[in-house]
């Protein structure tokens, strides 16, 4: 795995950017940018188990197994990736399920005066097509995020 980094400032308290991340609605239309029906099933709660997913292009459901880590609400969240979701099916032993397995995604929310900077570190498969791919997809993401909490609040 290669851990990325990206970093966001928004202009609005970190109560404001943990929820709009996190709340169904808000996290449905900033996570787009990653593929049109992007979402998740399960919470945020720590140690729960949750689903990231997405239509395929045959329309079946395919993304992420992950279980949150770490959930301290307006300051930090960690999730452990288990496995991959694939025609509807979840799977956790497969070689592409390992592949992801125990990779972690973590937010951090800093106040700066009022406003948030928001920290995303991601574990990502050492194949250079995910590195890139992130590294295009995240800071439009973030950029969507920005101007959702700052529009609305």
């Amino acid at each position: 795995m290669v851990e990325i980094h990206f970093s966001i400032d928004i202009n609005a308290p970190k109560e404001k950017v943990y929820n709009a991340m996190l709340k169904e609605y808000p996290y449905r239309a900033w996570t787009q940018v990653f593929g049109p029906g992007s979402h998740y099933v399960g919470d945020w709660g720590e140690g729960s188990k949750i689903l990231f997913l997405a239509p395929d292009e045959n329309g079946k459901m395919s993304g992420m197994i992950a279980r949150i880590k770490e959930n301290r609400p307006y300051e930090y969240v960690s999730i452990e990736y288990l496995g991959i979701v694939e025609d509807g099916k979840e799977d956790t032993t497969s070689d592409e399920a390992q592949k992801v397995a125990e990779g972690l995604e973590s937010y951090t929310y800093k106040d700066k005066d009022g406003k948030t900077e928001l920290l995303v570190d991601i574990d990502v498969q050492e194949e250079e097509e995910y590195v890139e791919m992130f590294q295009e997809l995240w800071p439009q993401a973030l950029e969507r995020l920005k101007r959702i909490v700052e529009k609305r609040y």
